[in-house]
């Protein structure tokens, strides 16, 4: 008798192969048998018509201290994630000195934000090294798997103090000093390194990421520590300065370590490349010898604006600013006011000092860019849906309209600003790169941002709006299965998933397409210290399986927690090696 059978599922096997109706069997936290399968199971669910994938891998999320104190690893797990990586972007939580942890906090919560009063009342910082972050990592159980890099704003800070926090040159010392710390933490189970080299990304008092500047002989000098250690992703968010040479030296290292490197492909107002030049680039590289691997997000990456929220169109109005640290009951009092509400709408904006001032200026007055969202609000919106189209049909002066917009049911009305990936005005870029072996689906940014994006919802958007209900044109379920789930884990080594086969880790959803649908994303304050962040479910996923165990069954969380840590890359089965064989 099986532990487990999945029968008459259409099974997506995430190899880029055609579906199959079939039966999978399940042992011991494995799949054993894929097919027909007369053998009972000690639990059985009946899959007719229904679509059974592999459990998806996000390769590029903020839980590092989330992972610390949480155990369902919402919002991700929601949405078929059953293995995340975390320590993207330069930012994390180890190594860390003693006086070094509220600087962390503040690290996060200016670069990711993530209220820093949550991460303080939640993290528990029994490590200062990064093999001991991995020790506190394991102690915890969860519904999913979580892997990690070792992050350079720590490392850096750890390793120079306050002359590697404000971005100093380092020494020969210094250098070899963090490559060896990068080095030990790769030995000790990290997935790769990570680094951040875009204005884009500061502390909560303004400050660059450490590692930001940094020169070619420190980057280089890491990636070499873990090319002798034999694995590791070199992983980077960066503004593509051409004067930084950023494919030069990533090609350089690839080459010399055999390691892959991987950087956010992104229309950008901050990066010098156009993404037909990044991805030009990529190509060149990899012909000649190395291995560069662009991700990429599946929609815009927009600002969710509320009144609630990290930012809103009315954010630098002076009758704002003077409620904007009031309790929400007054702020409320204030918004519903006629008269405090034509006062703000009649004053000027103040713009705080700023080196992205046209995107604040955006934010404010962008009302041609800013969409109105509503229930099944479809991520690619046409100008007819701006904020501005809205308004004009209404008869409306387009700030009022936003303003009343947001008022709605209470002030929990949103707005959706994609200020990346969305300078067409359609996604249509975005298709032709799913179709390429050096780009991989990424960017969901699941665990951050907890007041203006929610991304976490990735995978379903991938189904839900790329597979079955995109007009510009869609993708198939087989493509993008294998992209979410084979190729994603493939990138990290994690060899033992993303297929539907004998011998691979039993991680597996369940899902009804045609009823598959985004919620409504919402702002929930249940963080530590009741912080605040946007959450968003999905209808459709008919059961979630981790290691054999059904973690989410209509996406209510059934309390079985086989998740742990993921420890360096992890080998192909042993069955499925002699299958290929």
């Amino acid at each position: 008798m099986h532990d487990l059978v999945i029968r008459g599922g259409t099974i997506v096997d995430g190899s880029g192969n055609p579906r199959f109706v079939g039966d999978i069997a399940v042992d011991g936290g494995r799949i054993t048998a894929v097919g027909h399968i007369s053998v009972p199971g000690r639990e059985e669910i009946d899959a007719a018509g229904l679509m059974v994938t592999p459990g998806f891998v996000d390769i590029h999320t903020h839980y590092d201290g989330q992972a610390t104190w949480d155990a369902e690893m919402a919002p991700s797990s929601w949405h078929g994630v059953t293995t995340v990586v975390m320590g993207n972007c330069g930012v994390g939580f180890a190594p860390a000195a003693p006086d070094r942890h509220q600087w962390l906090i503040g690290l996060m919560e200016g670069v990711e934000d993530i209220p820093g009063t949550a991460l303080a009342e939640g993290l528990t910082w029994d490590w200062e090294t990064f093999p001991e972050y991995l020790d506190a990592l394991e102690k915890k159980a969860r519904t999913i798997d979580v892997a990690t890099h070792v992050p350079h704003g720590a490392v850096r800070a750890y390793v120079m103090g306050e002359r590697g926090a404000r971005n100093e040159k380092p020494t020969e010392d210094d250098i070899a000093a963090m490559a060896a710390i990068v080095a030990d933490g790769v030995r000790a189970g990290a997935l790769g390194f990570s680094t951040s080299r875009t204005i884009l990304h500061k502390s909560i008092d303004g400050e660059l990421v450490p590692g930001t500047t940094a020169e070619k002989d420190e980057l280089i000098a890491i990636g070499r520590a873990m090319g002798e250690v034999g694995h590791g992703v070199f992983e980077m968010a960066s503004d593509l300065k051409r004067e930084w040479d950023e494919f030069g030296w990533m090609a350089q290292m690839s080459r010399e370590t055999g390691l892959p490197v991987t950087f956010a492909m992104l229309q950008s107002i901050a990066k010098e490349l156009p993404w037909e030049e990044q991805m030009a680039e990529t190509a060149r590289a990899n012909a000649d010898g190395a291995n560069i691997v662009a991700q990429i997000a599946l929609r815009g990456n927009g600002i969710l604006m509320a009144w609630r929220g990290t930012v809103h169109p009315f954010k630098f109005k002076p009758s704002w600013a003077a409620i904007d640290a009031a309790p929400w009951d007054e702020q409320w009092a204030c918004i519903s006011n006629p008269e405090w509400k034509a006062k703000l709408l009649a004053e000027p904006d103040v713009y705080p000092e700023s080196d992205v001032q046209m995107l604040l200026m955006a934010v404010a007055q962008g009302f041609g860019l800013h969409y109105e969202m509503g229930d099944g609000f479809d991520y690619e919106p046409t100008q007819a849906e701006t904020v501005a189209a809205r308004a004009a049909a209404a008869g409306k002066p387009p700030a009022e309209y936003a303003y009343d917009l947001l008022t709605a049911n209470g002030g929990t009305g949103f707005i959706y600003f994609p200020i990346l990936n969305y300078a067409d005005g359609n996604l249509d870029f975005v298709e032709g790169l799913l179709d390429r072996d050096d780009v991989v689906i990424s960017l969901s940014d699941g665990g951050a941002h907890c007041g203006t994006i929610c991304d976490a919802a990735s995978p379903t958007f991938l189904l839900q709006h790329w597979v079955r209900d995109r007009k510009r044109g869609t993708v198939t379920i087989e493509n993008a299965v294998r992209r979410q789930c084979h190729d994603t884990a493939r990138l990290y080594g994690l060899n033992d998933r993303g297929l539907i086969a004998p011998g691979y880790l039993a991680d597996l959803n369940i899902i009804d397409m045609d009823r598959l649908k985004l919620g409504k994303p919402w702002l929930a304050f249940d963080l530590p210290a009741g912080g605040k962040r946007l959450l968003q479910k999905a209808d459709g996923y008919v059961a979630t399986i981790k290691c054999g165990q059904v973690t989410f069954r209509d996406g209510t969380m059934t309390g079985a927690l086989p998740g742990g840590l993921i420890r360096g890359p992890q080998a192909v089965p042993a069955a499925a090696a002699l299958a290929a064989e």
